[in-house]
C-alpha cells in the first residue's frame, strides 16, 4: 500500500505532481488546517504531513498522527511546530532555508520605497478624483539615497536586503546577537550596534529580520519606539509578534514615527484594528516571499525532504532537516 502525504494548503502543481508519483496525496482548502482539532483528526492517515506556517503542528496533532514520519513545513520558519512533541514522537522536521532570500529581499526594498515615497497614499488621493494639478509640495517622501537603514537580524535575508540597500546610496548599520564576518561588514561598510535602542536611535529606516523567540517577542515595542526619530519608517518582513502592534498603532496615529510597511501580523489573519486605519502604513497579506520561483523552490525542497525519509535515506543526505 503506497504511503500518503498531506499537504495542508494548494502549492505549486508541480511540486504535488512530483510527491503524486510515489504517494497518495491529499492537499486541504485554505484554512481549513489553521485549525489544531481538525489536523490532529485527520492527521492519523498519513505518514508525511506537509503544512503552512498558520498550521498549529501541537503536541495534540503529533500525538495523534500514529503513522507520522516526518513534518516538512512549507516555510523557512518553524515555529508553528512542537519541536520537542516530534522528537519524543519520533518524527522527522524539515524547513526549506536559503530559497527565499532573494524574493524577501526584494519585497523588503519594495516596501521601504513605497512607504518612505508614500506610494499608496499617492494613488488613493489620484483614485479618489483629488488630483487637480501638480503641487511642488505634494506627497513629499524621503529618498533612500544618504538614508541610514538599521537591520536588527543579519541572517541570510537582512544581509540581502542591506546589500540591495547599499547599492541605492544607504549607509548600512546592524544589530545581532553577534557581529557579522569582518569581510561582510567591510563589503557593506556596516557599523555593529551592541543594542537595539543604539540601533534605532540612527536609522531612518529600520527593517526586521530576526526569528521569534522569547528574546524577540515585542522587540520593538513602546520603550523601542519612543526612541525612533519622528521620521523613521518601520518594516517588518520577519514575524508579526517581533511587533507590539498596540504600541506601533499608537505611535503611527499620534505621528511619533513616519510610517511603517507590515507583510506580517501578530495574530494572523487578524489585524489589528487600530493598524487598519493608521496611517502611511502599508499592510500586505504576507507575501514576502510570493514569487513563483520562490514558492517553487520552497515545495520542492519540503518534497526532496518527504522522499528521503520515506525512502529510508541516511539523515545526513536530506540538508534541510531540523532534527532527524
Amino acid at each position: 500500500m503506497a504511503k500518503s502525504v498531506l499537504i495542508t494548503e494548494p502549492i505549486i502543481p508541480s511540486v504535488i505532481e512530483k510527491l503524486e508519483k510515489r504517494y497518495q496525496v491529499d492537499v486541504g482548502e485554505p484554512g481549513t488546517y489553521n485549525d489544531e482539532q481538525i489536523l490532529a483528526d485527520d492527521i492519523p492517515a498519513y505518514d508525511a504531513l506537509l503544512p503552512m506556517l498558520s498550521n498549529p503542528v501541537t503536541e495534540k496533532v503529533i500525538a495523534a498522527g500514529s503513522n507520522l514520519e516526518i513534518i516538512a513545513n512549507h516555510a523557512v520558519g518553524y515555529n508553528n511546530i512542537d519541536l520537542e512533541a516530534a522528537q519524543k514522537h519520533n518524527v522527522a522536521v524539515a524547513n526549506t532555508p536559503d530559497v527565499l532570500t532573494d524574493s524577501c529581499a526584494e519585497f523588503t526594498l519594495g516596501l521601504m520605497l513605497a512607504v518612505s515615497r508614500r506610494l499608496f497614499e499617492a494613488q488613493k488621493y489620484l483614485l479618489e478624483g483629488k488630483f487637480n494639478n501638480w503641487e511642488p509640495l505634494g506627497f513629499l517622501g524621503k529618498e533612500l539615497n544618504d538614508s541610514t537603514l538599521g537591520v536588527i537580524g543579519m541572517g541570510r535575508i537582512g544581509t540581502g536586503v542591506a546589500r540591495r540597500a547599499k547599492a541605492l546610496g544607504m549607509d548600512i548599520i546592524y544589530h545581532n546577537r553577534s557581529k557579522v564576518d569582518p569581510d561582510l561588514e567591510q563589503e557593506l561598510d556596516a557599523q555593529y550596534c551592541s543594542t537595539v535602542q543604539e540601533l534605532v536611535k540612527q536609522s531612518d529606516i529600520v527593517t526586521l529580520h530576526c526569528p521569534l523567540t522569547d528574546e524577540t517577542h515585542h522587540l520593538i515595542n513602546e520603550e523601542i519606539l519612543s526612541l525612533m526619530p519622528e521620521d523613521t519608517i518601520l518594516i517588518n518582513t520577519s514575524r508579526g509578534a517581533v511587533v507590539d502592534e498596540e504600541a506601533l498603532a499608537h505611535a503611527l496615529h499620534n505621528g511619533s514615527i513616519g510610517g511603517a510597511g507590515l507583510d506580517v501580523f501578530e495574530n494572523e489573519p487578524e489585524l489589528h484594528p487600530k493598524l487598519k486605519t493608521a496611517p502611511n502604513c502599508i499592510r500586505t497579506p504576507h507575501i514576502a516571499s510570493a514569487s513563483f520561483q520562490t514558492r517553487k523552490a520552497i515545495g520542492m525542497l519540503a518534497a526532496d525532504a518527504i522522499i528521503g525519509i520515506l525512502e529510508g535515506k541516511p539523515t545526513s543526505e536530506i540538508p534541510n532537516l531540523i532534527q532527524p
